[in-house]
């Protein structure tokens, strides 16, 4: 007699269980805890803020140093206070003003200081290009200009750029003229400021004129919230009392089920490994396989690359340094022939197994004089 081996629902059930239990409960914690937060989750590089995502604590800092910040929402007000000269204006949050705005704004005279994702970037800043998008982390500057050497590393990244002056920071931060891109203002925000060089970046790029026109973007006219209630209340606070504390009980149910269904697992069962290969005999393996391929030009690219890795560090050489910085620093070091050097680190590959072997042999060299020395 045949017996099925397909799965059946019941089966599958049992299986996906837990799953399924632990997402409810991730489901409804995520929504349960969104109804608690409400709608304010704090204005973006606001100059008033004092939550994480504004930038009170710079606001605060520039003022401390004699530097007058007007935060203004109106392109009007902006063109006023231009008026006055010896100003730098300031794009933060995305602005949600007109074309015709913009053009007004790249006609305010005196340094543009532009952050971010703008809608009429074209306008504000014509002689930038955008480029591309960095992962946000912490960046060494990489350029010559003054307030990003002085400030070194920052929170930075976002979108990239190439402009005609300096480019930093990955190209996270580009200079055409008088008008400054940045890629993210994180680095600006109240939770950033204390990091790395951030505060230092921020005044550098923001304090060099008496006084700082913030420009913000406008509150919302009535009727443009298409989600605001009556007398514009969010959708948060025309939801009955009771819909948060049936959200609760649903989550506190999901975790009892969770709990009473949920997979028990044992302790974590030792196995030993049915055989263990010494490294040396992993390392012969590969360079049969190379040999065998007479795949010369990646030997010779392993090779170089391993001692670059070995190297760097020993050098003092941080980040990802250039081959003359690399080369200089090897000469100085080991009193070695540059050119030598040079063509032994970057240099054409091998033509023939011989001068592969010459290669492994030269930088077996290389380091161990710069080891003993």
């Amino acid at each position: 007699m045949s017996v099925s081996t397909s799965p059946t629902a019941a089966g599958l059930w049992r299986r996906s269980r837990a799953t399924v239990a632990v997402a409810l409960l991730v489901v409804a914690t995520a929504v349960f805890g969104a109804l608690l937060a409400g709608g304010d989750q704090g204005r973006y590089l606001d100059p008033d803020d004092t939550s994480l995502r504004g930038s009170r604590a710079l606001a605060e800092l520039l003022r401390d140093r004699g530097v007058r910040v007007d935060r203004v929402d109106s392109v009007a007000t902006a063109e006023s206070l231009a008026r006055e000269g010896d100003r730098l204006l300031l794009v933060g949050a995305p602005w949600n003003g007109d074309y015709s705005e913009a053009e007004r704004l790249a006609d305010i005279s005196g340094d543009l200081v532009v952050v971010g994702d703008q809608p009429y970037l074209d306008v504000l800043a014509p002689a930038v290009e955008h480029d591309g998008q960095a992962r946000l982390r912490s960046r060494e500057p990489g350029c010559r200009l003054p307030a990003a050497r002085a400030a070194g590393s920052a929170y930075l990244g976002g979108l990239t750029f190439k402009a005609s002056g300096d480019s930093c920071y990955a190209g996270s931060l580009a200079v055409a003229g008088t008008v400054t891109v940045l890629g993210s203002g994180e680095f600006m925000t109240n939770q950033r400021l204390a990091e790395d060089g951030n505060a230092a970046l921020a005044l550098n790029l923001l304090g060099s004129r008496k006084a700082v026109t913030w420009l913000v973007p406008a509150p919302p006219r009535p009727g443009d919230d298409q989600l605001a209630g009556p007398g514009g209340r969010s959708i948060g606070e025309l939801m009955p009392d009771n819909v948060p504390w049936a959200v609760l009980m649903a989550a506190i149910a999901v975790v009892v089920v969770a709990l009473w269904q949920g997979r028990r697992l044992g302790p974590v069962v030792a196995e030993r490994l049915p055989v263990v290969v010494r490294a040396a005999e992993t390392v012969e393996g590969r360079g049969r396989l190379y040999r065998a391929r007479r795949a010369r030009v990646q030997a010779a690219e392993a090779l170089r690359g391993g001692a670059l890795d070995r190297l760097t560090p020993r050098l003092g050489l941080g980040g990802q340094p250039g081959a003359d910085e690399v080369v200089a620093a090897l000469a100085a070091r080991t009193g070695l022939e540059p050119g030598h050097l040079g063509a032994a680190l970057y240099g054409p590959p091998p033509a023939d197994d011989a001068g592969l072997v010459a290669l492994a042999g030269y930088l077996d060299e290389i380091e161990r004089q710069v080891r003993e020395h």
